[in-house]
């Protein structure tokens, strides 16, 4: 849930998850506060697949262009979609005081989204989106479902470093292996606002956190990029851009009951 001060939605029952939601309890991870000298990056998981009065509810909060997406041909994608975005405009609203749908994003040359006064990105893959918050610096975030092993081992001998990709064909799980890292390349590209072909040679293995020091034609570095915890067979990540720590804080979105 969004936690409290979650801005008025209107009225119908678009208002009514707003209002439920700015006071109910949600499940969260990290600490709280940061420690000083590191900032704070909040990324919540958003279930995509919900009950269709909370998908009618929160199509009720999008703007003309998202709901013309939501209401296209799939009609699966375009339920999830509006869960996606109807929840990211409730979670954006709540931490800026605003009616998350008068909410007007603006985007980059290569589609990154942004709202003024936050840096938000988010992501979207079957049942699961990702969104990150942070009011300090530029912010990417990625969340994948696990892809088939095969298919897994081919992609990163086309895409990643020679090293990362037998290190993904040597992995006892190589479909998880590479669905981290592609969540890694995918988060450090979207922070930046760039292009994913500029994120196929970075090297982003090893532990997380991972600070990447030369983020090569995305722009100046550093980026730290950290793996978040997904449920399932996902997998998800989280870059900022610049040299201070952060302390990531991850929750999963639910609507009211």
């Amino acid at each position: 849930m969004i936690g409290p001060g979650a801005a008025p939605a209107g009225t119908g029952p678009a208002a009514s998850i707003a209002s439920a939601a700015s006071n109910s309890p949600a499940g969260q991870h990290g600490s709280g506060a940061p420690p000083d000298r590191a900032d704070l990056v909040d990324v919540w998981l958003i279930p995509t697949d919900q009950p269709e009065p909370v998908v009618r509810a929160l199509r009720e909060l999008l703007d003309p262009v998202e709901r013309a997406r939501a209401d296209g041909p799939d009609r699966r994608f375009g339920r999830r979609f509006a869960v996606a975005h109807g929840a990211v405009r409730l979670l954006a609203g709540a931490r800026l005081g605003r009616d998350p749908a008068r909410l007007a994003w603006h985007y980059g040359p290569h589609g990154k989204p942004g709202i003024e006064g936050l840096a938000v990105n988010h992501s979207a893959s079957g049942a699961l989106a990702a969104v990150a918050f942070t009011e300090e610096r530029a912010v990417g975030v990625d969340v994948e479902e696990v892809r088939d092993a095969r298919v897994a081992v081919r992609m990163a001998r086309r895409y990643f470093p020679a090293g990362e990709a037998g290190a993904v064909a040597a992995d006892p799980d190589p479909a998880g292996r590479f669905t981290v890292l592609w969540c890694r390349r995918e988060a450090c590209v979207k922070a930046y606002g760039g292009r994913l072909v500029q994120g196929f040679g970075l090297p982003l293995d090893g532990p997380s956190p991972v600070l990447l020091a030369d983020p090569g034609a995305l722009g100046p570095g550093p980026c730290r990029v950290e793996d978040v915890p997904a449920p399932g067979a996902f997998r998800a990540a989280v870059a900022a851009v610049g040299a201070r720590p952060t302390v990531v804080r991850h929750r999963i979105w639910s609507p009211p009951v």
